[in-house]
């Protein structure tokens, strides 16, 4: 497997990245089954495995702790904090200072590790200046409990406001963002992608399969459901025009798959990580099956002609259900963008 740098910090990582949040009861709660995808993983040249404390409430991140056992060194492991850990505490979240400095040693705790190599905002916080994140973070790197530190999910001048408040306080700067990318899902090309590139920073997509609708699972004539409680309802609905779009769309591109002597899931995939400004597609296995499917992925270049179909199918930029974004959930509210009767 080609491994790829990270950004301009020197480490190379595989350009498949072992999504971790199926394992545990939000996906696979066999242990020792997800134990074993993780080893194959490994044996297979990925370096790369992204999880998270939310992810089934931190039995994610304690089976790969289990699973990296005496092969912590040959794993660059990033996880992500931010998400309510306890739905009763306001403050057992977020990105404040006081969240950061307890959920950083829960991390470690469940991983069974002295340090996290890329330890990740999971969400921009609108009530939170950026500098009280950071601060909180560099810290963390100045005790060696974390190597580097990464966003997730943050809008292009929501990036270039952290990178800058970086330089200005003399704190650590975000070397990675984690954005959703497909080829369901463009809109990150516009904004995101150039952004980051110009940053020197790593850029990690998840969701390469669209949450499902590029394995072949969802198709016009074969109903399916999604697979993980985790995903929102509303990108699955079919009474949706835009969902019933995507169809149209997912069956041309099987088509194309086909011609291209590809599995669609292959197609989905390589089309991900062959965006130069992609360092890492995170892909999420369920089951041995699911790994075994995308692993042929990394070594596909795909041919000028297939990527202009695909542009011809989904142009350049263009998210084909707003759904499926993960940006401007509080700017679009109706309360963000209505000034309040006087």
């Amino acid at each position: 497997m080609e491994y790829r740098p990270l950004g301009r910090t020197g480490v190379r990582v595989s350009p498949l990245c072992l999504g971790a949040m199926m394992f545990g009861p939000w996906g696979n709660n066999d242990t020792a089954d997800s134990i074993r995808i993780i080893h194959r993983a490994l044996d297979a040249g990925i370096n790369f495995i992204d999880t998270a404390d939310v992810y089934s409430g931190g039995a994610s991140e304690e089976i790969v702790g289990q699973a990296l056992e005496g092969r912590r060194e040959d794993v660059f492991l990033a996880t992500k904090f931010f998400m309510p850990m306890n739905e009763d505490d306001p403050n057992q979240r977020g990105g404040s200072r006081r969240w950061i400095m307890r959920a950083v040693e829960d991390s470690l705790r469940r991983l069974n590790t002295d340090y996290i190599d890329l330890y990740q905002v999971h969400r921009p916080s609108p009530d939170t200046d950026v500098e009280e994140t950071l601060g909180a973070l560099t810290d963390l790197v100045r005790q060696g409990k974390v190597r580097y530190i990464g966003s997730s999910s943050y809008s292009g001048s929501q990036i270039v406001e952290a990178q800058w408040a970086s330089r200005e306080r003399n704190l650590e700067r975000f070397v990675t963002e984690q954005p959703p990318y497909s080829i369901l899902v463009r809109g990150i090309e516009e904004d995101i992608l150039p952004t980051v590139q110009r940053h020197g920073m790593g850029t990690l997509t998840y969701s390469p399969l669209s949450g499902g609708w590029l394995s072949g699972r969802w198709r016009k004539n074969a109903a399916s459901a999604p697979t993980s409680t985790a995903r929102p309802n509303a990108r699955f609905d079919m009474t949706s025009p835009a969902n019933q779009r995507k169809l149209d769309i997912v069956e041309e591109l099987a088509r194309l798959a086909e011609q291209a002597g590809l599995t669609l899931i292959e197609l989905a995939i390589a089309f991900v990580i062959n965006h130069p400004g992609v360092t890492a597609a995170i892909v999420g296995p369920r089951t041995m099956e699911q790994l075994e499917s995308y692993l042929p992925a990394a070594d596909i270049t795909l041919a000028s002609d297939v990527l202009d179909r695909i542009d011809q199918l989904v142009a350049p930029g263009v998210t084909v259900n707003p759904d499926d974004n993960s940006y401007g959930a509080n700017e679009l509210t109706a309360l963000a963008r209505r000034r309040k009767q006087l």
